[in-house]
């Protein structure tokens, strides 16, 4: 490593925000910088972002985050890249324009299409190949939407003139000016074509979902040096690419089989090391690829919840019951308990382990003398009920007890949230000092990269506990509280 370059950028594209954050050779963050920016929603259940905003915000956080740093280009190392997963775009090679809207991993258009697939049983196959289940989430129909409803884009595709990525490629394609086109693993592996085992683009799965090769790009691993980009002036090597909870699950250093972290975001995404070969899963979780560095590739069980933080965004922004996404704890914490209130927030389906497209949110048990703060209880709850789902499931899979959850993301903030996960789970619940657990794990792997940090252990004994939740919910209690929630959620699928 160059020493006069003692800095990593981290570029943390998300779903409502982007981010920039610098970090120090001690994974200590010097600078950050956040831009919010619009979500699209042209019909009910779709959902879009512009591509070109989601770049100019992404370049903007990036100067700033440099500027608060009071660093330049010439002072980092290099950059890492974590993003939004699934979110699919295609544009043109030659002018570097979209076709279109970015297609949101959260939007349902191309739910039917998954209706017809899984009638012709193609779901066996894409669960056999990628590890995922059959779901208008992943990239693949989205791709095939693009392509069959923008005029001549077929034909452009099969030519060679279009090119397909997730956030990651397209921000890569825009640092480089057009010079590379590639995406991670972790990323292939959230498309629906992209085969697990053999580590590449599957030509079965490509004509299943008709989509031409010419516009796939370059599979690589998630530590090794891209491309070089003068973006931010001097050039400065990109180095490190993994989708958002590949990163946290590496920023959270559950580097061993076993280890499970969540991130509370837009959604909640729990993911649990399963070592170095994939692990199939019986309880509809995904099996994915945790990380390739060097040659050796390591997997993870994932659970997918669609709506997490975004409920809290919902009752701020619809129903105005809060006015910031802070004031819903002190709201909740008026009432005792949930006066048997459940909120199902199934606004876009659900997802691990039901997979029901057409699953809708439900609030239930009100009664007149239910309030604004109980419903902002069962929103918090609801998000833990959630998560404790999917942790049963991944139980089942592993054959193995949950020991520990390790936690990121915004609402991870939240003490009630996380007492009452630590509750309904019975075990404890850790926030480490850091959360920015997403970006620092993008920036580890950049930094692994160009020698920085030298090892996985080194990273991991910088690693440390802000806070420990342990449960102390009686279990008659427990019980009674998920039999109720159970009730909720048969109702949001019916």
């Amino acid at each position: 490593m160059n020493r006069t370059r003692s800095h990593i950028l981290a570029l943390d594209q998300g779903t409502t925000s982007s981010r920039a954050i610098v970090f120090d050779a001690l994974g200590q963050a010097a600078a950050v910088a956040q831009q919010e920016f619009l979500q699209i929603y042209p019909r009910p259940g779709w959902v879009e972002h512009d591509p070109a905003t989601i770049w100019k915000t992404q370049l903007n956080t990036a100067r700033r985050a440099l500027r608060l740093a009071k660093l330049s280009a010439a002072d980092i190392a290099a950059i890492g890249i974590t993003n939004q997963r699934e979110t699919t775009l295609v544009w043109d090679r030659t002018t570097g324009k979209p076709i279109g809207n970015a297609i949101v991993w959260q939007d349902r258009r191309t739910a039917d299409i998954c209706d017809t697939l899984r009638r012709d049983r193609a779901d066996r196959l894409i669960r056999r190949k990628t590890g995922l289940e059959l779901d208008a989430y992943f990239s693949a129909t989205k791709i095939r939407w693009l392509l069959r409803h923008t005029k001549g884009a077929l034909a452009k595709a099969r030519a060679g003139r279009l090119a397909f990525g997730t956030i990651d490629s397209w921000l890569v394609w825009n640092l480089t000016g057009g010079q590379a086109h590639i995406t991670d693993v972790t990323n292939a592996s959230r498309t629906m074509l992209f085969n697990i085992h053999t580590g590449k683009w599957d030509d079965e799965l490509l004509k299943l979902f008709g989509i031409p090769q010419a516009v796939l790009p370059k599979v690589a691993s998630s530590s090794e040096v891209y491309a070089q980009t003068q973006a931010l002036g001097q050039g400065i090597p990109i180095a490190g690419i993994a989708g958002d909870q590949h990163a946290a699950l590496f920023g959270q250093c559950c580097h061993k089989p076993g280890m499970v972290k969540n991130t509370y975001g837009t959604g909640c995404f729990m993911l649990m090391h399963t070592g170095d070969k994939p692990m199939a899963s019986r309880s509809k979780l995904l099996t994915t690829v945790a990380w390739k560095i060097g040659d050796k590739t390591e997997y993870a069980l994932e659970g997918s919840v669609f709506v997490a933080g975004a409920v809290t965004q919902w009752l701020r922004d619809e129903l105005g019951i809060i006015k910031s996404s802070a004031e819903i704890e002190r709201l909740a914490q008026r009432v005792p308990d949930n006066g048997g209130v459940h909120l199902v927030p199934a606004f876009t389906g659900l997802g691990a382990p039901h997979w029901d497209p057409h699953a809708r949110g439900t609030i239930t048990g009100l009664t007149r003398g239910s309030t604004k703060a109980h419903i902002a209880r069962a929103a918090l709850e609801g998000i833990a009920f959630q998560v404790n789902d999917v942790i049963a499931a991944m139980e089942r899979d592993a054959g193995t007890k949950l020991r520990e959850l390790r936690v990121d993301g915004g609402a991870s903030a939240n003490n009630l949230l996380m007492q009452f996960q630590s509750d309904l789970l019975d075990v404890p619940v850790i926030r480490p000092a850091n959360t920015e657990t997403t970006a620092l794990g993008a920036a580890y792997l950049a930094g692994l990269a160009v020698g920085t940090w030298k090892s996985k252990r080194e990273i991991a004994r910088r690693w440390k506990i802000a806070r420990r939740f342990k449960p102390s919910m009686k279990p008659a209690t427990r019980k009674t509280l998920v039999a109720g929630w159970t009730k909720a959620l048969k109702q949001a699928i019916q």
